[in-house]
């Protein structure tokens, strides 16, 4: 069983979690990540009442995470989900602890990276969040894989395509360097023949995902979770 994380040792990393990286320039600034405390003590309150499963597997990051009926589509696997819409990369890096840390995970299934390119925030900047995050999760828990799905092909924001492809190439040299790390393509599947989004796979809005689209997801993630357990 993996030993449970103990919020002592969650506070003293908590301190060091944006001091990893250098600065970089031109950085378009970050939301304020306590939009999303009333949020994070609602879970904590429904943890309080409820048992988690053990070692399980946590889906966080944006919508597309918030809107995924995670439980449904991996009824095999033990899964809890953490996604709050709206989120970016360096929310997610923040809330690290709360968000995935507390419930000591065998796997995460991180989703962050369309809200960041749409306010034009670049590959580097977006990236450096997405690996403050990593570094946490493996620093507090060296056993516990971490696996980052792509930046998706939204229609809605295809002029900040380019920018996604830049930053999913980036975690995936990331993820060839470290053992605990994975990145997974699931935007691929999601283009036509013609190169452009396929437009069954997305609702009205041209940024969330039909059950069509979720479904590509799921058929590709499920065989790298088996994998994993």
């Amino acid at each position: 069983m993996r030993p449970r994380i103990h919020a002592r040792s969650l506070a003293a990393v908590s301190a060091m979690v944006f001091a990893w990286a250098p600065p970089l320039a031109a950085q378009v600034d970050d939301p304020d990540p306590g939009r999303y405390t009333d949020t994070f003590d609602a879970w904590a309150t429904s943890d309080a009442e409820n048992t988690n499963p053990i070692d399980p597997i946590v889906f966080v990051g944006s919508s597309s995470i918030n809107y995924w009926r995670t439980a449904v589509d991996f009824p095999q696997f033990p899964v809890i989900n953490r996604g709050f819409g709206g989120s970016q990369a360096s929310d997610a890096a923040f809330w690290v602890y709360r968000a995935v840390l507390s419930y000591s995970p065998s796997v995460v299934v991180y989703y962050e990276g369309d809200n960041d390119t749409s306010v034009g925030k670049k590959a580097p900047q977006i990236f450096e969040d997405m690996r403050q995050f990593a570094e946490a999760v493996n620093r507090v828990s060296p056993r516990t894989q971490v696996v980052f799905l792509s930046i998706k092909p939204a229609p809605a924001r295809w002029d900040a395509w380019e920018e996604a492809q830049a930053t999913n190439a980036l975690v995936e040299e990331y993820a060839s360097h470290n053992e605990a790390v994975h990145y997974v393509d699931v935007g691929s599947a999601m283009l036509g023949p013609d190169g452009q989004p396929i437009p069954e796979l997305f609702v009205r809005d041209g940024i969330h995902m039909t059950a069509a689209g979720y479904e590509v997801w799921t058929s590709i993630l499920t065989p790298v979770l088996a994998g994993l357990q």
